[in-house]
């Protein structure tokens, strides 16, 4: 196996002084891997010089994970202090938040995390692998007193000592600053869906502004997402003409291209893959490759506004569409 020294990754300091990886391994197998190979990923990837891993509950693959953390822990792969794990607060646990966390760190081996995200701001939820038509009956739209209730259990953890960090994830302008004006501790971080075709300018530029990190997930457009997740109208990222253009020039995958872009552009990345060499190539990416203000510029103009991950499944019944999730 190619190892990296993993003290060549970059680090974002967050507004606390924290220090996190900018680039991570994500682990949501979008429904295509079974929990084991994802962990079986999660140790090539620490092993080779990865030290951030994101993490959660309903990915249904944290006990597994767990495991693999331990093993390298106590092989002397890697030290705790070395890593950043992250996990989620999944939608059916937003009034029991220190129960929730409890059992991810109990499942991760671990006596603290580096980050809790609050996963979606909706208490809706769904069951795995389910359809695109699959709707919970009591869903609700989001409230945000219940919300702030939730986030009240969040900033206990960091007095419980069960984490270091505190966040969001899946939120709009409106939500978060609702979160703001009435919050005790401030998110360190949000976690979106970003990548070339869907570049949330304006969400990514509030939340700079009010020194919140931006965390994006799906950073190649998410080719392997659930079915329930695919529309008519979706656009693939990769396969656009500047991205492969850049991709040329480079001498690497498409894909490689939307990694390094993201970590330019400012924002941490959490692009997920099993294979080795893509765990690979996505890691030296950030560390071997720059863009060029052009071709930065280039990408700034081909944003469509491509929503990938819409979250249908979570509507309510008197909601019009799936956009009425992000307002």
């Amino acid at each position: 196996m190619k190892i990296i020294n993993y003290k060549k990754t970059p680090y974002k300091t967050l507004y606390n002084g924290a220090k996190i990886p900018v680039i991570g391994m994500g682990t949501f197998g979008s429904d295509n891997y079974d929990a084991q190979t994802i962990a079986e990923a999660v140790k090539k990837a620490i092993t080779m010089g990865y030290r951030h891993i994101d993490c959660a509950s309903v990915y249904g693959n944290e006990k597994e994970i767990g495991n693999v953390i331990k093993e390298l822990i106590d092989d002397g792969i890697v030290t705790r202090e070395e890593l950043w794990i992250t996990s989620k607060v999944w939608n059916d646990k937003h009034n029991e938040v220190a129960e929730a966390c409890r059992q991810s760190l109990d499942d991760l081996n671990l006596e603290y995390l580096d980050l809790y995200l609050v996963h979606w701001p909706f208490p809706n939820h769904h069951p795995p692998h389910c359809d695109v038509n699959s709707r919970q009956e009591d869903a609700v739209p989001y409230i945000h007193e219940n919300y702030m209730r939730t986030w009240a259990q969040m900033e206990k953890l960091l007095e419980f000592g069960m984490v270091k960090n505190i966040g969001t994830s899946n939120m709009t302008i409106p939500k978060m600053q609702l979160l703001l004006r009435d919050c005790k501790i401030k998110p360190v971080i949000n976690q979106m869906e970003i990548h070339p075709h869907f570049q949330q300018v304006e969400l990514f530029n509030f939340l700079i502004e009010n020194e919140i990190g931006v965390t994006g997930f799906s950073p190649i457009g998410s080719p392997k997402r659930p079915e329930r997740d695919r529309t008519p109208e979706d656009t693939v990222d990769i396969e656009d003409p500047v991205i492969v253009t850049i991709a040329e020039r480079l001498q690497v995958h498409p894909a490689v291209v939307c990694i390094i872009w993201a970590v330019q552009r400012g924002q941490i990345t959490i692009p997920f893959s099993v294979k080795e060499d893509k765990l690979y190539n996505n890691l030296k990416s950030i560390i071997e490759y720059k863009l060029t203000d052009n071709e930065m510029e280039s990408i700034a103009q081909i944003d469509k506004g491509s929503r990938l991950i819409k979250g249908q499944v979570f509507l309510w019944k008197s909601a019009k569409s799936w956009r009425d999730i992000w307002n």
